[in-house]
């Protein structure tokens, strides 16, 4: 029996749509997984369920989905290339398949070897290019410039400077509440995958989050959002990409100066200022060091300069 659903328009089984929500469910209680996560891997799924559904034309129940084999996994990415999906968005829906047929297999133990050993497309992987000192400034002070009111240029200066200053990622800046205000020397910040970090917070990103508040004509409260958006509701990300964009273009950034890279931008400038590349790492709240290393313009030199003062081996050949 085939059931639509409701939030798509897409048909798929009960017993597939029963083991998509139970695996959803798993990710939220144990994985932590954010909500924008958990929404793109329901649509890499329904996507993927739907496909198989009509491959076969028949429904395919929670038992069918132990049988698929290497050839079907190839239809279906053949079939995603047709439609004009990217290698990139086409390798996070592979990942996001494959993480739930590890999830499936422990739980109705069978062999989910043809749809984990199924590869990836290649692609290159582009990442946020930092912008030097004074572009940064540049961008901060412009993006207050620009506002049409007073107390949105505040704001967006606000949350950029938290990007740059204090290398929150934006979502993390827009999480804070009223309870944060006045901020602190140091913050506790919640990021991917529920992990915690403390950030130190500069004078300079105090300065601008309190003449902010100062402006806002919403009020302040533990219980509100520390940044409203223009109709009193939450800031939404959107409206801040949107200001760094415009900063960009009138100062003719690249358009790799997004506010993703402001964040990297902090990583480098410290790591340039002698800053400790672990230490930098847990302030990013990157998993593993190599992750800081990738989002970070660091040459070799400098690198090699990093390791000679912190690998053990190192210290000990210094002796």
């Amino acid at each position: 029996m085939f059931e639509k659903d409701m939030s798509d328009g897409i048909l798929i089984s009960d017993g597939a749509r029963d083991a998509l929500a139970k695996w959803l469910d798993h990710l939220r209680a144990l994985d932590g997984a954010a909500d924008n996560t958990i929404e793109a891997y329901r649509k890499d799924l329904v996507s993927f369920l739907a496909f198989l559904s009509s491959h076969h034309g028949q429904s395919h129940g929670r038992e069918a989905l132990a049988r698929v084999t290497l050839s079907d996994m190839r239809s279906w990415m053949a079939r995603e290339r047709a439609n004009g999906l990217s290698s990139r968005s086409l390798a996070r829906a592979l990942s996001a398949v494959k993480s739930f047929y590890r999830w499936l297999s422990d739980h109705d133990d069978f062999d989910a070897s043809a749809v984990l050993m199924t590869r990836a497309p290649k692609f290159t992987k582009k990442l946020p290019r930092p912008v030097t000192a004074d572009a940064a400034q540049e961008v901060i002070a412009l993006t207050e410039m620009q506002a049409r009111d007073d107390w949105i240029g505040a704001r967006d200066a606000a949350v950029v400077t938290l990007l740059y200053g204090c290398g929150l990622r934006i979502s993390e800046a827009l999480r804070l509440t009223g309870a944060d205000f006045p901020l602190p020397e140091v913050l506790r910040i919640t990021g991917k995958g529920g992990k915690e970090r403390i950030v130190p917070v500069l004078p300079a990103a105090r300065e601008a989050v309190a003449r902010y508040v100062r402006h806002c004509p919403y009020p302040v409260t533990p219980h509100t959002p520390l940044f409203y958006g223009h109709r009193a509701g939450p800031l939404g990300p959107r409206t801040v990409q949107k200001a760094v964009e415009s900063a960009r273009l009138q100062l003719g950034l690249p358009a790799t100066a997004t506010p993703h890279a402001m964040r990297h931008s902090f990583a480098t400038h410290l790591l340039n200022a002698g800053g400790d590349l672990r230490a930098i790492q847990e302030l990013l709240g990157h998993a593993s060091l190599s992750t800081t290393q990738a989002y970070t313009a660091i040459d070799t030199e400098r690198l090699m300069e990093v390791y000679d003062k912190s690998h053990p081996r190192a210290a000990v050949k210094g002796r």
